[in-house]
């Protein structure tokens, strides 16, 4: 039941990235512009493997409020900024070759939650699969 409630967890936070990621890509001007900056240190969390999927940027009481278990995991005993970026990749990921591991202990999606500004790693978390399919949009 644990684990149901958790995949369902990860399931809204992934899927509120990847929905979120078409506007962070059409808006470098704002705030989400601030979250670019952390891609060289997302990249190094999943050792520059697997291919960006987007970027986002949450307040951490949204994460509170709309990913409570995943928000206990990461934010456990630090004082955390009020602002979080989170970076999706897709690939093939073990636990042991990223860093902050949470999540499971292999997957097709990683997801690097990061401290902003500044950078600071709070975890990858590991999911088994995307929640949805995601490409380029087609013509016709």
């Amino acid at each position: 039941m644990v684990r149901r409630v958790r995949a369902a967890i990860g399931c809204v936070l992934v899927a509120t990235v990847v929905t979120g990621c078409t506007t962070a890509r059409s808006d470098l001007g704002t705030s989400v512009g601030s979250c670019y900056l952390a891609l060289p240190t997302a990249s190094k969390a999943v050792h520059e493997s697997g291919h960006l999927l987007g970027v986002q940027q949450f307040t951490v009481g949204w994460l509170q409020r709309h990913a409570p278990a995943l928000y206990r995991e990461l934010v456990t005993g630090q004082a955390p900024s009020k602002r979080v970026c989170v970076v999706a990749f897709s690939g093939r990921f073990e636990a042991a070759s990223v860093s902050g591991p949470h999540g499971l202990p292999s997957g097709q999606l990683a997801v690097v939650v990061l401290v902003n500004p500044g950078n600071h790693l709070l975890g990858t978390v590991i999911f088994a699969k995307p929640p949805l399919h995601i490409g380029r949009p087609s013509a016709g």
